[in-house]
């Protein structure tokens, strides 16, 4: 394959990681290659919660992003309070890429509501911009479900045997779907230092090969503390909390 073509394939596999949570975006290197189900299951699962939500608070944070074959890259993320609305904000820039992701959500009492949604990104000075308004969203965009999904974590209920589910929007409004479930609760050491975790793995049923793991800080909603995925039992990517500052993400 091609120089240029591999390096694309590799961006786009790191863009549709966030992510999500596994083919999402660099930056969000967390919601990757997985499914999961029904558009109405997030608000289902949040019902479940034995103990109410983690109110959002807003924070500053600097995760280093490692994959495979690619030099590390610095993810920005920073959630900050805009009036009656909330702002999830990531970037990140290495030498031959680049990319930013934005997101205006409602926090409602057991749920998210997306206002707007923009990212932007480019590989080797070549890219595109992408936007969502609130009336094109039925879902959560992709910062809010990651935001939503980091509240849910430490539902008893979401277990290996009987996983709950989320869907969302992705960067050009198409559905994508989830299934998660509780691994562990317990403290992780980090370069940011030791931090109480929930930690959640995302799968594919119809890719049972590659698993994704999510780390979140309990007490500040969307904070990712740690992001793992492999493919084959193969490490392809890893995220790690380097610096976090709370209240960093106060409105300038």
């Amino acid at each position: 394959m091609p120089l240029a073509n591999s390096a694309v394939s590799a961006f786009r596999l790191a863009s549709r990681l966030f992510r999500v949570p596994a083919h999402a975006w660099v930056a969000v290197a967390f919601f990757s290659l997985l499914s999961g189900v029904g558009a109405g299951t997030l608000q289902a699962a949040i019902h479940t919660q034995q103990t109410p939500l983690a109110e959002p608070k807003p924070f500053e944070a600097q995760y280093r992003f490692e994959m495979r074959g690619w030099p590390s890259a610095t993810i920005i993320h920073q959630l900050s309070q805009e009036d009656n609305h909330w702002l999830s904000d990531m970037s990140f820039s290495v030498t031959v890429a680049r990319g930013a992701e934005r997101s205006r959500f409602i926090v409602n009492e057991d749920s998210v509501h997306s206002l707007v949604y923009n990212s932007s990104y480019a590989l080797f000075g070549i890219g595109d911009t992408y936007q969502l308004e609130e009336a094109e969203m039925f879902l959560p965009d992709r910062q809010a479900a990651l935001f939503e999904l980091s509240r849910q974590a430490g539902n008893a209920g979401c277990v290996v045997t009987s996983p709950c589910e989320i869907n969302y929007l992705d960067h050009r409004g198409r559905e994508e779907q989830f299934a998660y479930y509780l691994v562990q609760r317990g403290p992780i050491s980090l370069p940011a230092g030791e931090f109480d975790a929930l930690t959640v793995a995302l799968v594919d049923a119809e890719k049972p090969d590659r698993q994704l793991q999510l780390s979140f800080h309990p007490g500040f909603p969307g904070l990712v503390l740690s992001a793992d995925y492999r493919r084959e039992g193969r490490r392809e990517t890893r995220l790690s909390l380097t610096h976090f500052q709370p209240q960093g993400g106060a409105t300038p």
